[in-house]
């Protein structure tokens, strides 16, 4: 599948499950024995763990579509780097998305580290570090929740940098065979709005 194709496959889902119009592909019995024997996800998503973003209800799709990779803050590190080339090199996937969503709790927490106002502990810290780099530019301000979004934002772009400096990455990209998009989905309405 063409990464424009793809990514209006995708695009056309979000707008049918925004509607409440969902056709749950592939959850026929037969489908799923079928998928034994081999799948082609069109798309791979990066998206975070949060249960209020399942990346194949918010793009209506069904058993095999998505290569989907789930991490508190859609952070990137190096296991997470090395699924998203497994999607590219073994599977096919030629439309990679980084997922974030509004309220996001992992950006939320490096907002208040990088304000000052608090410390994560344990393995959280590793999570809190991977974003704190994309908050630079935010002051620390005693009003975190009117920077959540900007921040939410800056944080899908910060994995996208990370996922556009892999050399075959940047390589797929100058021959035009794959597309990497960011976008923010807004939990309360299921809309997800693709980055510029």
């Amino acid at each position: 599948m063409e990464c424009e194709e793809a990514w209006l496959r995708l695009k056309a889902g979000n707008e049918r499950f925004v509607r409440g119009c969902s056709l749950h592909p592939h959850q026929a019995k037969d489908w799923r024995l079928a998928l034994a024997y081999g799948h082609r996800p069109f798309a791979t998503i990066l998206g975070c763990s949060d249960p209020t973003a399942p990346p194949e209800l918010l793009f209506d799709q069904g058993f095999g579509d998505l290569f989907v990779i789930r991490v508190a803050g859609n952070v990137v590190a190096p296991d997470i780097l090395g699924s998203i080339q497994y999607a590219g090199a073994h599977l096919g996937t030629r439309l990679f998305v980084v997922l974030g969503h509004d309220g996001c709790g992992a950006v939320r927490a490096a907002l208040e580290e990088h304000a000052g106002r608090s410390t994560q502990a344990g393995f959280i810290a590793s999570v809190v570090h991977l974003i704190r780099p994309a908050l630079q530019a935010f002051a620390p301000t005693d009003d975190l929740l009117s920077q959540l979004d900007a921040a939410v934002e800056a944080n899908v772009r910060w994995s996208l940098r990370h996922l556009l400096e892999m050399p075959s990455a940047r390589k797929a990209l100058e021959q035009k065979h794959v597309k990497i998009v960011g976008a923010v989905c807004e939990t309360r309405t299921g809309v997800v709005r693709f980055l510029e």
